[in-house]
């Protein structure tokens, strides 16, 4: 008996079934690929770049990918580009319901010895905030962003960061932060002054939110 031959696949074919061969990758990740875990499937770095070209796949940043035909949301994008990164001002604080609107761009804190390459990205928008080591653990918490954990800064230490920061929101942000805070149940007055204490913002926080609290 003969041993069955693989029936070889036209070039159209072929094409078709590698991206199929990608996309479901995509998919499996929540929304990114690596140009490793393609050239794994045996498909040719210039057939990746041909795909790009015609819209099939979407350059995030050198080395990562995701789909050209389905959009997943930036919090998946977000999570798997930067597990190690912490949501600060805007983003934290819309996480919390602070502020009613998604900023447009993701506030993520990560250590001063990241490879700054990692934000040569082209989506989603995304503003570093190169911290110490001992500053970027201070106050961590974990939150479920879409499909995937990230580190978010405790209510306490954001509201410090917010107002040593002050002026990287605008008025209104910066108002309904405050109140947002004076108005969270889950507020830890003593955790407050703790952080106060070390992010060199004790004097604001007596000024700003303690005749309200």
């Amino acid at each position: 008996m003969e041993e069955s031959k693989e029936i070889p696949m036209y070039r159209d074919e072929k094409k078709e079934y590698q991206l199929e061969q990608i996309l479901n990758k995509i998919e499996e990740a929540d929304g990114i690929v690596k140009t490793s875990d393609i050239l794994a499937l045996g498909i040719d770095y210039r057939r990746v770049q041909t795909f790009v070209k015609e819209g099939e796949l979407r350059k995030i940043r050198n080395g990562s990918y995701t789909s050209g035909r389905k959009s997943y949301p930036e919090e998946d994008l977000i999570t798997a580009l930067f597990p190690d990164g912490v949501l600060t001002l805007q983003s934290a604080l819309f996480a919390y319901g602070y502020l009613d609107e998604m900023p447009e761009v993701w506030q993520i804190a990560i250590s001063k010895n990241t490879s700054k390459s990692r934000f040569n990205i082209l989506y989603p928008s995304v503003e570093p905030s190169y911290t110490e080591d001992d500053v970027l653990l201070m106050g961590q918490e974990k939150i479920q962003l879409g499909h995937r954990e990230i580190a978010i800064y405790s209510r306490d230490r954001l509201i410090c960061d917010v107002l040593k920061y002050q002026d990287k929101l605008t008025t209104e942000e910066f108002k309904k932060a405050i109140r947002g805070y004076v108005n969270d149940e889950k507020k830890d007055v003593t955790n407050l002054m703790k952080y106060a204490i070390s992010r060199k913002v004790r004097q604001k926080v007596q000024n700003v939110i303690s005749i309200w609290l």
